[in-house]
């Protein structure tokens, strides 16, 4: 096992193993290496990325700042990684030869695996990052199998190891025994003090494989990612295989048929620089001019219009929505402005997908599709912040399959788009399979929690001597509010999930609908196991009976499951004494004051409209 080097920081920014300064030469391809960082959440990926850069002299120290290439105030907040972002490095091994890194740095969380997945197909090598103190977690085994899938050259790093928990020797012993990878390959470092950073880019250089590629065959360049520039129009992140990409040049999209003139090419070095041309094996940017992200769709193939490649790369798998929430603007006339956003939005986020929705509680918004629902919480603060709007979210759902008594299939993300309990044959909703990384004390806390859940369980797989790897089947429904919150809660912190698509299942299935006031609100609609529906709905009544305001008429909240009620609680009227001036006299005439003041509150009732505040609809995410 080799330990971290002593010289991470050379004073000789011209000697060996340092950077290499920027002449304009055009690195031939042998001596390009693309590779990725992978890793958990919050096991020093972003940090690694920042040492990486200073370094190899792609940022001065003067500018330099923690977290360099999590630009978005969110990722800065929430201390995670959102977008995947490349930069082109060059850096002089201890061969004397100077070489062209492109590094593309991915997310960690779960939701955003699509984003890794991409980031992977654009590579040759990843660094794999295991935090010395918390050893491997659900995500880190993900995303290696991924890495595997692609055939990636994987160089485990084990990082942390300055902190006073680290247990670098074990932690190594655990990726040989659980990966597979020799603890002697293991590269022991310390991202925040730079121990090691020259080890790490020394094996990238001699582990990691040359991109393959001709100068000479047709233009071939994959897509990546893409964002909308006002002024450049659509600029694509491309990673080169075949021949090269000059301005001026006219290109077309394979899978679209969309043709369009190059404006710009260029590298990042972390910001965009403009360059003579892209070649084989580089990675860069293209400004296309284009007006929508739709015509230069990710995952396409770009190539040149005069000379076209005979097909195209393959690309990535079609994203699909995994949780379905309607957003909706509390104030109605902002319905434009939050189009306009969503537009915006979709420009640099290839995963979102919407379409408008009407509902008769609130009026016309928009359904949207997201990756998991720390993707939906960052899709609803950036259009909150970004675009100042004030936005309602429905409870968050899956897309279930059912078929009809007729045998057709149908599609449905929304519950008030399920057909009558008499046409439905069967409802089939997703499966996960789940795999949770925690220490042995809470296996009965984990195992208590996915069964409450409808979890089938799997296998059981210890680690090492403290810890354990639990695989359970899980219906999606069942964790996309507040599992993840639980488990942490129940694992006083300390476990780590990582969840995939197994298929469908059919099961007993229905819609809990809430009435107030006897008209159903199809924001707070529900698709629910059978079983669970009663002791939802009555804990859903009870809820809303506290946060619906009292009105000068009683207002009945009921929860039912077709036409039968199954849970009621009532909203009690504000009363006016209208006895008051009453000071004494016959009965009769008290009676009727109060059969007048009845017959007039059951005439408001009728008539009345009853307003739901904003907490009523997210009660829902927090039922106990």
């Amino acid at each position: 096992m080799r330990s971290g080097s002593s010289r991470s920081f050379p004073d000789d920014p011209a000697g060996s193993g340092s950077e290499a300064v920027y002449t304009g030469e055009v690195i031939p391809r042998e001596r390009i290496r693309n590779f990725c960082i992978i890793a958990h959440v919050d096991h020093g990926k972003s940090t690694l990325a920042d040492r990486l850069l200073e370094v190899t002299g792609t940022i001065s120290k003067r500018d330099l700042t923690e977290q360099v290439l999590d630009q978005m105030d969110l990722e800065r907040e929430k201390g995670i990684t959102i977008k995947a972002k490349a930069v082109r490095m060059l850096y002089r091994a201890l061969d004397g030869q100077d070489y062209q890194l492109n590094l593309i740095d991915t997310p960690g969380h779960v939701d955003f695996a699509y984003e890794v997945s991409r980031a992977l197909a654009s590579c040759e090598g990843a660094l794999l990052v295991v935090d010395a103190a918390q050893g491997i977690e659900a995500q880190t085994l993900a995303n290696t199998y991924q890495a595997i899938e692609h055939n990636l050259t994987i160089i485990p790093v084990i990082n942390k190891i300055d902190l006073p928990s680290a247990q670098p020797e074990h932690v190594a012993d655990e990726v040989e025994r659980v990966i597979g990878l020799a603890r002697e390959d293991c590269i022991m470092a310390s991202a925040k003090t730079g121990v090691g950073t020259i080890e790490i880019l020394e094996a990238i250089v001699r582990q990691v494989p040359a991109p393959v590629g001709e100068a000479t065959k047709p233009v071939r360049a994959l897509i990546f990612d893409s964002h909308y520039d006002t002024h450049k129009g659509v600029v694509a992140y491309v990673r080169m295989i075949d021949g090269s990409l000059k301005a001026g040049q006219k290109i077309v999209m394979i899978q679209t048929g969309i043709t369009a003139d190059l404006l710009e090419v260029g590298a990042f070095r972390p910001k965009g620089v403009q360059e003579a041309s892209l070649e084989p094996g580089e990675v860069g940017y293209i400004a296309t001019g284009l007006k929508s992200v739709a015509d230069c769709r990710v995952g396409d193939t770009v190539t040149d219009a005069s000379r076209p490649a005979p097909e195209a790369l393959d690309g990535y798998r079609p994203v699909k929505p995994m949780v379905y929430a309607g957003f909706f603007p509390v104030e109605s006339t902002d319905f434009p402005l939050l189009r306009d956003a969503l537009d915006k939005l979709k420009l640099n986020d290839a995963s979102l997908v919407y379409q408008p929705e009407t509902s008769v509680a609130l009026g016309f918004g928009f359904r949207c599709g997201f990756l998991g629902l720390l993707h939906m919480e960052i899709v609803q603060e950036r259009l909150e912040r970004d675009y100042n709007l004030n936005l309602l979210a429905t409870v968050p759902s899956v897309e279930y399959e059912v078929l009809t008594t007729k045998g057709e299939i149908l599609k449905v993300d929304n519950p008030s788009g399920l057909p009558s309990p008499d046409r439905i044959e069967t409802i089939s909703e997703p499966w996960m399979g789940i795999q949770v990384v925690a220490p042995k004390n809470y296996i009965g806390a984990i195992m208590d929690l996915v069964t409450a859940r409808r979890g089938e369980y799997k296998k059981m797989e210890y680690l090492d001597e403290g810890r354990v790897l639990l695989q359970y089947s899980v219906p999606l429904a069942e964790i996309i509010i507040d599992f993840f919150d639980q488990l942490k809660s129940r694992t006083q912190g300390y476990a780590s999930l990582d969840y995939a698509i197994e298929g469908l299942r059919a099961g007993p299935l229905v819609r809990l609908d809430v009435l107030v006031n006897g008209e159903p609100v199809d924001a707070l609609s529900l698709i629910i196991h059978r079983d669970k529906a009663y002791d939802h709905g009555r804990v859903l009544v009870e809820k809303l009976r506290g946060l619906i305001p009292r009105h000068m008429f009683e207002i009945p909240i009921q929860a039912a499951v077709g036409a039968r009620v199954i849970a009621r609680e009532t909203v009690r009227a504000m009363r006016k004494d209208v006895l008051s001036k009453c000071y004494g006299g016959d009965i009769s005439r008290k009676r009727k004051l109060l059969e007048k003041q009845k017959e007039g509150k059951q005439r408001m009732k009728r008539v009345g409209n009853v307003e739901i505040p904003q907490e009523a609809f997210l009660a829902v995410l927090k039922l106990s």
